[in-house]
């Protein structure tokens, strides 16, 4: 009878066992979950940006469709560079990103004639723009200290700095690292 007894409340401990070891492995799994959504939100927050591109204002380097991966800390130590493609807040429209390519740093000047681009008086050689077709006139135009003027790779087809004048370093969200569709995967370094 005593060995019935022991074999009972072995029987029974082992159940209580098995349900602790559950309930043990439902909180690990669920503290798994948080903690990895925790990291993503403080990654997507303060580290890094995705964002998909709605309009073809940087074709051909950027398509329509592509999906942009930025840097949030790049400018933190550093300052911007001429020819960085940089995410930053719009200047004429509440939560809204734009991406463009920083052509011009505090202190240039900025000329726009015949639809050629100049450069404190130098014209700017760019690889990336195809040609323009749509004269704005003469544009001309000296960046004060904090100021940066955007453009976007389609000069036709962008609406940019030409517009609406040059943004501040606070306005810049991140550096565009690299692009890349889903379907069909494709990885583009941008630089």
């Amino acid at each position: 009878m005593k060995n019935k007894k022991n074999i009972e409340n072995m029987e029974n401990s082992i159940e209580e066992s098995k349900k602790i070891d559950l309930r043990k492995e439902i909180f690990s799994w669920v503290m798994v979950f948080v903690i990895a959504w925790c990291v993503a939100f403080l990654l997507s927050r303060f580290i890094v940006i995705n964002a998909k591109i709605p309009t073809e204002s940087m074709d051909d380097t950027i398509e329509v469709g592509d999906k942009v991966f930025g840097f949030r800390l790049s400018y933190l130590f550093s300052n911007p560079k001429r020819g960085d493609i940089i995410m930053f807040d719009a200047p004429n429209k509440e939560d809204t990103i734009y991406i463009k390519r920083l052509i011009g740093l505090p202190g240039d000047t900025i000329k726009i004639k015949d639809n050629v681009l100049y450069i404190n008086g130098e014209e700017y050689k760019e690889d990336y723009v195809d040609s323009w077709y749509n004269s704005i006139g003469e544009y001309e135009y000296t960046l004060g200290d904090d100021e940066y003027f955007m453009m976007g790779d389609n000069r036709d087809h962008s609406t940019d700095s030409r517009a609406w004048g040059p943004i501040s370093k606070d306005a810049m969200i991140a550096k565009a690292i690299f692009k890349y569709k889903i379907i069909p995967f494709k990885l583009k370094n941008l630089y």
